[in-house]
């Protein structure tokens, strides 16, 4: 008779698969943020400080793969030496990369 009271399904109501649940949407979320979000952000403060660190005499490589020397900044915009007697205006964000930074 132990047996048969043991072996009797529980009347909860699924409450406790409700709660488990929640507990796993939770956890996929903590996953995401920490493998997707949060990298993501970082990037995001790396890529800011380097365009606001920008500086004339910098050696940089934009996204169109130009290579040049900043000439001249302003708000939005750079000016690239690329060639002697030739410069070209590019778009802040279009720098990638800063190859050496000016003395």
């Amino acid at each position: 008779m132990l047996n048969l009271i043991l072996m009797a399904p529980s009347s909860n109501g699924g409450g406790g698969s409700l709660i488990s649940t929640l507990v796993m949407f939770g956890a996929i979320f903590l996953i995401f943020y920490f493998m997707i979000i949060r990298p993501q952000q970082k990037r995001a403060k790396e890529r800011e400080k380097l365009l606001s660190n920008l500086e004339k005499g910098d050696k940089v490589v934009t996204s169109g793969g130009v290579h040049g020397i900043i000439a001249g900044i302003e708000e939005k915009t750079v000016l690239l030496a690329i060639s002697e007697n030739v410069k070209v205006k590019v778009e802040r964000s279009a720098i990638t990369t800063v190859l050496s930074k000016g003395s």
